[in-house]
Formats: C-alpha cells, sequence, structure tokens
C-alpha cells in the first residue's frame, strides 16, 4: 500500500504564506482594540477552505509571533489554544451555518482566558507549590474575565458580518486554486 504523504507544492508555500500573511495584517491593525481579533475567524475559515493546509500556517504564524514581539508567556499560550481552535474546527468543518461558527468563535473567545490560565497556574506552580499555581491560574483568569467577554463578542460580530462574504471569496479562490 502506498502511504499518502502531504507534500507540499510551491503552490501550497505560497498559499500558507499569504494567509499567516493576512493574520498578521489584520492582527496589527485590530491592535488597538483590547481583545477584538481576526485571528479566530480567519482560522476558522481556513481551515474549513483549505483543509490540512492549516496545520502548516499555525506554527508558522506562532513562530513570526515570537520573533516580532519576543516569546513570553503568552506566546506559550499560543502554542496550544490555536491548535485547540483548528482542531475543533476541524471536527465540526461539516457545518456551514453562520449562527453554529458564530457560536463556536464566541465560546472560543469567551473561553480564551481560562485557556490561558494553564499556563498561569503551570508557572506559579513552579514558583511556589502545586496550591500557588491554582491560586495565580484562578487569579490571572478571574481578572481577565471582562476581556474575555469582549473576546467572546468580538469574535460573533465579526463572525456575522464577515462569515458569508468570505465564505464566497474562499469558495471562489477554493476552485481556482485547485
Amino acid at each position: 500500500m502506498k502511504e499518502k504523504k502531504m507534500a507540499l507544492t510551491i503552490k501550497d508555500i505560497t498559499l500558507i504564506g499569504m494567509m499567516v500573511a493576512l493574520i498578521e495584517v489584520c492582527k496589527v491593525a485590530l491592535a488597538w482594540a483590547p481583545n477584538i481579533e481576526m485571528t479566530s475567524f480567519l482560522l476558522i475559515m481556513f481551515t474549513l477552505f483549505f483543509g490540512r493546509k492549516i496545520v502548516f500556517v499555525v506554527p508558522v504564524f506562532v513562530l513570526i509571533e515570537g520573533a516580532m514581539y519576543g516569546v513570553g508567556d503568552w506566546w506559550i499560550m499560543y502554542l496550544y489554544t490555536w491548535p485547540i481552535l483548528v482542531c475543533l474546527t476541524w471536527l465540526f468543518r461539516k457545518q456551514d451555518s453562520v449562527w453554529f461558527w458564530c457560536t463556536v468563535s464566541s465560546l472560543f473567545g469567551f473561553s480564551f482566558g481560562f485557556l490561558c490560565s494553564f499556563t498561569y497556574a503551570a508557572i506559579g506552580a513552579i514558583n511556589g507549590g502545586i496550591r500557588n499555581g491554582l491560586v495565580v491560574g484562578f487569579a490571572k483568569w478571574v481578572s481577565g474575565i471582562p476581556f474575555d467577554i469582549l473576546h467572546g463578542l468580538g469574535n460573533f460580530v465579526i463572525m456575522m458580518i464577515l462569515y458569508h462574504p468570505v465564505r464566497i471569496i474562499l469558495k471562489e479562490a477554493g476552485k481556482r486554486y485547485d
């Protein structure tokens, strides 16, 4: 039996670069707005329309973020939060309801601080034991809830407004790409 390899063509590498560039441009453009971002939206849409190529987009995006802004606790969080969103999207990729994706995107935004609290808990545990880690993780999560609310609401609104027009564009792009 032949093993199917996921070989990248020049076309694939170009597409991956364009996806990462679009995420970065949108991230910088919205940097002024607290927890309002297009990264969640774009990762969901790219996963839905370009499938497994997203496996290369996320690590490149995270590496570029680390190179541009330095590696800190937030960077460690990016190593697992964005792959979680991509995996969830992949699991439900057959869904095409705007309401479904608004819900997924907003729930991801609402839970982002909770997901990040694991890193803070680990850092706290290293510095002062498990109990300290749990306290630090919980305190960081609770203190960030207002930002998580903004994040979730922003994700919902962005998905609601952009899902259909971007879906049409990506369907056409997908036809031309293949």
